[in-house]
């Protein structure tokens, strides 16, 4: 599996586009594989024939491993294999063993809490022992889970939905069958109704399994301030035309917002982190997410890198460069990774206000509303007076656990005085 982008460890194979004894060239395409929210076609680095596939779609692989076998020798033939051939498998199939992550079974000892691991067809992959050491749930919970995987392997969704459903099996110490005292699940039956049934894709279950886990993981508390953005949208509407003539890009009010709410996160560092246990990481790099909506009408978040360090003609190149990648489906997997704060522009779809989910590991997130004019008072030298003015609601989710109301209020508000405090003699 090769590298297919910065911090990316791994990837799920979605489809092959060869079978065993297929010809393949040097740069055809092999495979094509889902890293995160963004798919990819993965061509051969040989010209040769098919000899062996290791791995079945939908199985999550390891940057590094390996993942099929071709002769380049010439030697096999499409239809058939020789000895050799049969001997490489062979080895193969034994590689293949030790890459694969080992399984694990529970045997609970029905006068203790303790339990064994084992090899056994109880499988839980690394993520799943990773997510449960992070919840600090126990390899004897684990098994008690219910699984809807292949071959009754527990998934990612299935083990969120346990979280979801409150863990009724935390304090079981017993199969209900051996323990007439332990915890059951309600046999609740609920009215779906009727209609069309749509299974979700792919992007959908990760989206959905994503938000799941930010709400379990993090406390979510709102706060909302409003904004007058008058200065900024006079200044944007004046000279929109003049900066696309001088610079060949759209100015839309995104890279202003991205300028912004850069500006003030250096302000607020604390608001710039994530958390490891018992540590809270502050970053050094300041890069802007910014949720776009896909053609399908899932989200992808595209990062600004560096968004502290660049002018707004720069920060309109990325900014249209992303959202047009992202229209076109052509994002890859650099360009959505390393955020560490996002923004979510609901105005663009017409909502005053939302309460949008942090976006996991970050700490906050601001939901950006619809610019709005409506009659507002206002103090001029002349007195209080009522003038129509481009009001904005901001509301900033973040994570209690370590950003309290002053930190989250304070650093909304810095920005709603960014907006405010717009040059209107700003030259382009």
């Amino acid at each position: 599996m090769p590298k297919l982008g910065e911090s990316i460890t791994e990837a799920a194979i979605i489809t092959w586009f060869k079978n065993v004894g297929d010809i393949i060239e040097e740069d055809e395409m092999l495979l094509e594989v889902a890293t995160d929210k963004v798919d990819s076609e993965v061509p051969s680095n040989v010209s040769g024939v098919i000899e062996e596939i290791l791995y079945e779609a939908n199985e999550v692989i390891k940057i590094g491993q390996t993942i099929a076998v071709i002769k380049v020798d010439g030697s096999v033939q499409s239809n058939s294999k020789s000895t050799d051939s049969n001997n490489t498998k062979n080895k193969i199939e034994k590689k293949k063993v030790t890459k694969r992550p080992k399984s694990v079974q529970v045997a609970s000892s029905p006068t203790s809490n303790s339990f064994s691991v084992g090899n056994s067809n109880i499988f839980f992959s690394p993520l799943i022992i990773s997510i449960a050491k992070e919840q600090h749930i126990s390899f004897e919970e684990l098994a008690r889970i219910p699984a809807t995987g292949n071959e009754g392997r527990l998934r990612k969704s299935d083990l969120f939905q346990y979280i979801e459903d409150g863990r009724p099996y935390k304090f079981a110490q017993l199969p209900a069958q051996q323990d007439p005292t332990a915890y059951r699940i309600p046999q609740l039956s609920f009215d779906k109704g009727k209609g069309k049934i749509v299974e979700m894709d792919r992007m959908r279950k990760m989206i959905a399994d994503h938000m799941v886990y930010s709400k379990h993981t993090s406390p979510h508390v709102t706060a909302y301030v409003e904004a007058d953005l008058t200065n900024m949208v006079n200044w944007r509407d004046a000279n929109k035309v003049a900066f696309q003539e001088k610079y060949g890009e759209r100015l839309t009010f995104t890279p202003l917002f991205v300028e912004a709410v850069a500006k003030a996160v250096k302000d607020f560092p604390n608001i710039n982190a994530s958390v490891d246990g018992d540590n809270i990481i502050i970053k050094e790099d300041i890069n802007i997410g910014m949720a776009t909506a896909l053609p399908s009408g899932n989200l992808i978040v595209p990062v600004v890198k560096n968004a502290d360090t660049k002018d707004l003609k720069q920060l309109a190149e990325n900014v249209n460069e992303l959202a047009n990648k992202a229209r076109e489906n052509k994002l890859v997997g650099d360009d959505i990774k390393g955020s560490t704060f996002t923004i979510s522009n609901v105005g663009t779809f017409g909502s005053v206000m939302g309460t949008p989910i942090i976006n996991q590991p970050e700490v906050a997130i601001l939901a950006l509303g619809i610019i709005k004019k409506r009659p507002e008072v206002i103090e001029t030298e002349n007195g209080d007076e009522i003038a129509i003015r481009s009001m904005m609601y901001l509301s900033l989710s973040f994570d209690h656990r370590v950003v309290d109301g002053f930190l989250g209020g304070s650093f909304v508000r810095r920005v709603a005085d960014y907006f405010e405090q717009f040059d209107t003699n700003r030259k382009i």
